[in-house]
């Protein structure tokens, strides 16, 4: 193993994909599986603080029970994670083993951190396992999940990572597959692409690239890496999206080794409940404002009232979480909301004292208060 420098994150999630873990073929790689087992036995022999996303359940359930098609459907999707899960994590048993690390399997569900006692109790778990230097394997529980309710399930394991990622708290979230990166194009149907080595924020073109970008066996392609992203950078938490067959990647890139794609994060850390609030895990509705209701939320701190709403999108109560648009459609921010979304379209742009008369009551002056309000 190679020389690695001083480290520079504490607290690391790493994600292996599928195409990964297989090495492109119908089963399991544990050669593969155990050069990435080795550097993460190596950083966890160093002290720093590592848990596991791993993909790979489905594909080693559709192996063992010899189904060389992919069977449509929920219920056997279920049945192949439902075998499949208890050999993965026997792989990851025996190959953590050989450096006395003691592995525990955690199943999330979307449904189960939609709700804050939830998000909470999950951080606690994690950050528990955490503490007794436990390496916890984490996976998409897709026993009970359900495909039809697309809000029920993370849907692939590049936004669950980030939803762990955003539950403990991490300094670096690093997404392993078999592509190197983000590129210009599509590396697997265009020549003469580069890759782009860092990404400062996601904008409509970064979007624009990752289109169409996809592998084989995986669930999600680049796009759902960008949408990794952007809930992993505007929790504070940097990105990097790299090769997983490279030599020693995982130690390189948490000693600062630039590798792959990076992306930086857009804010500071952010407590609990922000985060919470941000991972868009119970959005219900959609709010666009004017740019001085926008200036007055980014630069003076302010309160969202109702005079700043231009539109309203979604069926949301008194309580829910909602997102918050500039003028342009670009993602200002998301907070908690006073009125629900048919109060919301009676009062939109009138000023705060109409909204008595035009309700019949008032929940007060603001429809977000800034004591909870996000801004990006």
């Amino acid at each position: 193993m190679g020389k690695v420098k001083d480290l520079a994150y504490q607290r690391i999630v790493v994600k292996f994909g599928t195409g990964l873990l297989t090495g492109a073929t119908d089963c399991l790689n544990q050669e593969l599986m155990s050069g990435l087992v080795t550097q993460v036995a190596e950083l966890h022999k160093r002290g720093r603080e590592l848990i596991v996303v791993s993909s790979g359940a489905i594909t080693s359930g559709r192996y063992r029970l010899g189904l060389s098609k992919k069977i449509r459907g929920i219920p056997y999707r279920q049945v192949l994670a439902a075998v499949g899960q208890s050999r993965l994590m026997h792989v990851y048993d025996q190959l953590f083993s050989r450096y006395n690390i003691t592995v525990a399997q955690a199943l999330l569900a979307k449904a189960d951190l939609a709700n804050r006692a939830g998000y909470l109790n999950a951080r606690n778990t994690l950050l528990a396992l955490l503490e007794l230097r436990v390496l916890a394997i984490v996976n998409e529980n897709d026993v009970v999940a359900v495909d039809e309710i697309k809000e029920a399930r993370f849907g692939d394991n590049d936004n669950l990572s980030a939803m762990v990622a955003n539950l403990v708290d991490a300094d670096l979230l690093l997404i392993l597959s078999d592509i190197a990166g983000l590129y210009t194009a599509d590396p697997h149907r265009n020549t003469g692409v580069h890759l782009i080595p860092q990404v400062d924020r996601i904008d409509a073109e970064i979007e624009r690239l990752a289109v169409g970008t996809s592998s084989n066996l995986a669930t999600g392609g680049m796009v759902t890496k960008i949408e990794a992203a952007k809930l992993a950078t505007a929790s504070g938490v940097t990105l990097v999206i790299a090769d997983g067959r490279e030599p020693d990647v995982i130690l390189r890139v948490a000693a600062g080794e630039a590798l792959g794609t990076r992306f930086l994060p857009t804010t500071s850390k952010l407590e609990s409940r922000q985060r919470w609030m941000l991972s868009g895990l119970c959005t219900k509705g959609k709010l666009v404002v004017d740019s001085g209701a926008a200036t007055a939320l980014k630069k003076q701190q302010g309160s969202l009232l109702a005079a700043g709403i231009k539109q309203v999108e979604g069926d949301f109560q008194q309580g829910d979480i909602v997102n918050i648009y500039n003028p342009d459609k670009s993602r200002l921010g998301c907070g908690i909301t006073n009125y629900s979304s048919v109060d919301i379209a009676t009062i939109k742009g009138v000023h705060s004292r109409e909204i008595a008369t035009l309700l019949g009551y008032d929940y007060g002056s603001e429809i977000v208060h800034r004591n909870n309000l996000v801004v990006l």
